[in-house]
């Protein structure tokens, strides 16, 4: 088949095998919602619709042009080297971030506790420029909440401790006031 290999085409059919079991289970809480007219399952349906476009994408992709990747903007053949205690510690610490931070969803909230999170992965993944941390922690927490708040009116974790539940309340309530303009 043109320039597939055998490992592409498990992983395409790995994809697809995913992209099945999570649309037979969207039919086990398939219902009406009050507020919204497409249902429950209308947006988890779009999430594996666009997951089956990604795989067919990466398959016609490899189909035309095989395994070879150009060279682009930053990227090098060097390996990571683990036998550094640096490298090993940097990826365990990637590893373990988004768990802390699911961690401490209960107690502080999704509000207050993201931008930290975002910060920190930029930060861990390489990125030292304080500017360029801090902007791109912005753009990436505005879209989000723009995201769960005002488009799919999603609720979060606000936290249950003070001063995290208080910013939490504050955010909620900001976001009732721009809605209701």
């Amino acid at each position: 088949m043109g320039r597939l290999t055998l490992s592409n085409l498990i992983e395409a059919a790995i994809f697809f095998l995913i992209v099945g079991i999570f649309y037979a289970f969207t039919f086990e809480f398939n219902q009406p919602i009050e507020i919204y007219i497409f249902g429950a399952t209308a947006w988890p349906r779009v999430v594996i619709f666009l997951l089956l476009l990604a795989t067919l994408g990466n398959l016609w992709f490899l189909y035309r042009h095989g395994n070879a990747t150009q060279a682009t903007l930053g990227q090098t053949d060097d390996k990571a080297d683990f036998s550094e205690a640096g490298t090993v510690r940097r990826m365990v610490a990637v590893l373990l971030t988004p768990f802390v931070f699911a961690y401490l969803l209960k107690p502080v909230g999704i509000y207050f506790s993201a931008p930290f999170f975002i910060a920190a992965i930029i930060w861990l993944f390489g990125e030292r420029r304080w500017k360029a941390i801090l902007v791109m922690t912005l753009f990436i927490y505005c879209v989000f909440i723009g995201l769960f708040l005002m488009i799919l009116n999603a609720p979060l974790p606000q936290g249950n401790v003070s001063p995290f539940y208080d910013f939490s309340a504050w955010v909620l309530k900001l976001n009732a006031k721009l809605q209701g303009i």
